[in-house]
């Protein structure tokens, strides 16, 4: 039965929270984490996704390039540098830096030039920018990611939060075709794990949403699915992008601009998600890795058994 987690609990188990809306993980939690991920990777490997690791910071004229500032400025963060001038950083040392609120009096700011990532694989399409692809491309990646909310909570809207993603470009139909085998396969995990969730249509939190036309367009022909737990708390999504990344950055399929297409996992809302279900005591938890290779076993049966119907018919 899912409950709500008492933060004393959590804290029990590994979490600190900082009220800006980020969070520690240590002990249990921690491992708790770590297990979670790996079973996001034996999922990818489903796919044989290559791995890559990507900086927590990205080129904000890269991100405008598929029109992010304009869609989300109000979840972008931005790193903030002092001008460099002896003068100015004299100035800032010269009184208290930081006042009784805890809020810095800053000096004059060098420009920003950079955002923290807002989400993981916004950084391999830049990465294959240009490339003509032979065949499927999957590759997944993890990365802190930072979206400013109006509130936080801990483990299920936080500031800074990981992220583990699965990227598929190709065409339309390959794309669509791994989408829907990526939500049977975290279905199956999120069986194993006894995680009950419904999958439901969503669209991103665009700024001013009824004027901008990328949400209009997901209102009329759906690209999004979440996999809620409980009433509100999206734990997985599926994500068909269109050719939106492969023409702005120039990697193409088949002659044609790719298509590229995402299911991604909120890391620390897994966590919240298990605890829910199956308590505060880490010797309740159930093995995610171990769940993610009897999903992964499930579906390869499934498969086999779609292949031979195929065969036979």
């Amino acid at each position: 039965m899912n409950q709500a987690v008492p933060a004393g609990a959590l804290t029990a188990a590994g979490l600190g929270w900082q009220a800006s809306g980020h969070a520690t993980l240590a002990g249990p939690l921690y491992r708790l984490a770590d297990a979670c991920d790996q079973a996001f990777l034996a999922l990818a490997s489903l796919w044989a996704a290559e791995p890559e690791e990507h900086p927590a910071m990205i080129a904000a004229a890269t991100l405008q390039r598929v029109g992010y500032l304009t869609s989300f400025p109000h979840q972008a963060t931005f790193p903030v540098c002092l001008d460099a001038d002896s003068g100015n950083l004299l100035a800032f040392t010269g009184s208290d830096p930081v006042n009784s609120d805890g809020v810095v009096r800053l000096a004059r700011t060098a420009p920003a030039r950079d955002l923290l990532t807002p989400a993981a694989c916004y950084h391999i399409y830049p990465h294959h920018e240009g490339e003509q692809l032979g065949a499927l491309r999957y590759i997944t990646t993890r990365n802190t990611c930072f979206r400013r909310e109006t509130y936080y909570e801990p483990l299920r809207r936080q500031w800074s939060f990981r992220m583990r993603e699965i990227v598929c470009l190709g065409t339309r139909g390959e794309v669509q075709d791994f989408l829907a085998h990526a939500k049977s396969a975290v279905s199956l995990l999120l069986r194993e794990l006894d995680l009950p969730v419904h999958w439901e249509v969503a669209t991103d939190p665009f700024f001013e949403p009824a004027s901008n036309p990328h949400y209009l367009a997901q209102v009329l022909q759906p690209v999004k699915h979440e996999a809620r737990f409980g009433a509100d708390l999206a734990i997985a999504s599926l994500n068909l992008h269109e050719d939106h990344f492969g023409a702005a950055f120039g990697i193409s399929r088949a002659s044609q601009p790719a298509t590229s297409g995402c299911v991604a996992f909120g890391i620390e809302r897994w966590l919240y998600a298990i605890a829910s279900r199956h308590g505060c005591d880490p010797a309740a938890w159930p093995d995610p890795v171990a769940a993610a290779r009897r999903a992964a076993a499930a579906l390869a049966a499934a498969d086999a058994r779609i292949l031979t119907e195929v065969g036979q018919a």
